[in-house]
């Protein structure tokens, strides 16, 4: 019997930050030596999430010291003039004023069980974008709280230890194959993917198109 959701936030209950990700890499091509934005977004992308990889224990860091540190890195490996400082204001502008997907509210209303945000993010972007959207949810963790990220398993064994669910008794819903569904399968918990954009869905993996629909799937299990 399920007794809790576990439920992502940016990407699953809120807009991720790809449009100003966007923006930003538009501006250190116009202002760096390199033709192609995509290659600049991969660069940053990777720099990052290797960072985020060694970043756990007492060599844990808040994902805004990450981001700002792979910002920087992509400006001068880039050879670009941009201000990483006012560039990187526009992304940490985003992370606490998010688009809200039109599903979520419904979902945290309707939903019978108590559902819990498991959050890659800091503490300060989603406590203020939970309040700038007027969300709640029965209890939050995050990376900062784990002082490890998504796919490792701090953060999730930190949701179970505190709420006093078994992985039998959680479902975790997100958008990410590797954060959200290997992260959360390697200890048991069951996983929907949320899968917006209509992907391909590897063999295995339950997914939905919207929370609405995993609703439905929830009042099954």
């Amino acid at each position: 019997m399920i007794k809790a959701v576990f439920l992502d936030f940016y990407g699953t209950v809120v807009h991720e930050d790809g449009e100003v990700i966007q923006k930003i890499t538009q501006i250190i091509h116009e202002t760096g030596d390199m033709e192609e934005t995509s290659k600049i977004a991969a660069f940053w992308w990777k720099e990052f999430q290797e960072m985020c990889d060694k970043a756990y224990g007492d060599a844990f860091e808040t994902q805004r010291v990450l981001e700002l540190k792979s910002l920087r890195n992509t400006i001068s490996w880039f050879h670009s003039s941009a201000d990483e400082e006012k560039l990187s204001g526009q992304m940490f502008e985003h992370w606490q004023n998010p688009p809200v997907f039109e599903d979520t509210k419904e979902f945290l209303e309707q939903c019978s069980v108590p559902v819990y945000i498991v959050s890659n993010t800091d503490n300060v972007d989603v406590e203020e974008a939970m309040r700038f959207h007027g969300l709640s949810a029965a209890g939050v963790f995050t990376s900062e709280d784990a002082r490890s990220y998504k796919p490792r398993r701090e953060l999730f064994e930190l949701a179970l230890n505190t709420t006093g669910c078994k992985p039998e008794e959680v479902v975790h819903i997100g958008d990410s194959l590797n954060s959200d569904v290997k992260g959360a399968s390697q200890l048991g918990i069951r996983t929907i993917w949320l899968n917006r954009n209509g992907k391909e869905v590897p063999e295995g993996v339950s997914a939905v198109n919207s929370l609405t629909e995993a609703l439905e799937i929830i009042k099954t299990l």
